[in-house]
């Protein structure tokens, strides 16, 4: 997630997965997606229109992948995410390229936001 993303979209799906190796040889030969590691614990995949990751070291999510929304104002989305009621889940933390937080929609969802480094 280090190129900058369109403010206010969909630009992400991370999977956290048990085993990153399996979970690459799986996708590459069922679907031909293509893979940039960005060390042991996390690998970019990217299916030709979509990029998405495979994160381990989180316990597996049952009921889907996160999608990962961008933003140019982190802060600022964060506070229209609270004002509309959502619940933040993981509190904003830097991982290399950028930020992030993790938040709770009204129906249970979680979902995360991300923006790059300045």
């Amino acid at each position: 997630m280090g190129i900058r993303g369109t403010d206010r979209q969909i630009d992400n799906i991370e999977f956290n997965v048990s085993d990153i190796a399996r979970s690459k040889a799986f996708y590459g030969s069922v679907f031909g997606w293509a893979f940039t590691d960005y060390g042991p614990g996390y690998t970019e995949f990217s299916d030709g229109r979509l990029t998405g990751g495979f994160a381990s070291g989180e316990p597996v999510r049952p009921g889907g992948p996160l999608v990962i929304l961008y933003a140019d104002d982190l802060e600022a989305t964060q506070q229209r995410v609270e004002a509309a009621g959502a619940r933040i889940s993981r509190a904003t933390f830097a991982f290399p390229g950028g930020r992030r937080f993790h938040f709770i929609d009204p129906d249970g969802y979680e979902l995360a936001v991300w923006t790059a480094q300045a």
